[in-house]
């Protein structure tokens, strides 16, 4: 099963407190799910955990998670070798690829080295839905603004760009996290830039942005671009884009 078109759920959420286990999918996740359109079976999905190294104590988490849930989850480690020969054949096979968070300048070096920028964009160009949370929301975009180099917030700028915008993620809960992405907008460092909230997620069809959703009641998505000011630099413009409660 494939989504109609190419599919990214861009999110800062997708966990929530398990009754029985530590952890259960949210609605984010689910979500995923259902762009891809899976019926009839357990859905198949890979979880990538590049951006925290791969930490297998997190990966039984999840696999908790999965059962919880029903779905058929395995799980792409590239410490400290690939766990699959054949990579792009087994994402291939996978109704969504769920990245997890952490260091996305980690996490991109490392896909690089494994050539995994290009088998993403054939994943995804084949109707795998792309999702992930935090670090694996910012990768699927131009750039971002990431924690990867210490606690000072920095852009990060050479993403996979399957999205020709830049990416805010813990908009509302990390203090840094709004105003840098108005300086780097501002600035030129980041352009278009999508943010948003815990629990929310960004849908995009190809490379349009077609609708926020969001897990948590009342959390929202932006849009900031800049525009000219009124001195010579340019100033950023934040726009809320309403997201849509999953329930």
């Amino acid at each position: 099963m494939a989504a109609a078109q190419p599919t990214i759920l861009a999110t800062s959420g997708g966990y929530k407190a398990g009754a029985r286990t530590r952890l259960e999918f949210n609605q984010l996740v689910h979500h995923a799910v259902e762009l891809a359109g899976t019926s009839g079976r357990a859905p198949r999905i890979t979880h990538v955990g590049t951006a925290n190294g791969d930490q297998r104590w997190y990966a039984a988490e999840l696999d908790e998670a999965a059962r919880v849930a029903g779905f058929d989850l395995s799980h792409l480690n590239l410490f400290t070798m690939p766990n699959i020969d054949n990579m792009e054949e087994h994402l291939l096979a996978q109704d969504v690829v769920w990245v997890n968070g952490g260091s996305v300048a980690n996490l991109l070096a490392v896909w690089r080295v494994h050539e995994l920028d290009a088998v993403f964009r054939r994943v995804w160009e084949a109707g795998v839905v792309l999702a992930g949370v935090s670090a694996g929301s910012i990768c699927w975009f131009r750039g971002g603004t990431t924690d990867s180099y210490g606690p000072e917030l920095r852009a990060v700028t050479n993403g996979l760009a399957l999205l020709p915008y830049d990416n805010g993620v813990h908009y509302d809960s990390e203090p840094q996290r709004r105003p840098l992405v108005h300086q780097l907008v501002a600035s030129g460092t980041l352009g278009e830039t999508h943010c948003t909230d815990d629990g929310v997620g960004l849908v995009y069809r190809g490379t349009e942005l077609v609708e926020a959703v969001t897990e948590v009641p009342g959390k929202m998505a932006y849009r900031v671009t800049a525009k000219a000011g009124d001195g010579p630099e340019a100033v950023a413009v934040e726009e809320p884009v309403e997201a849509r409660y999953l329930g």
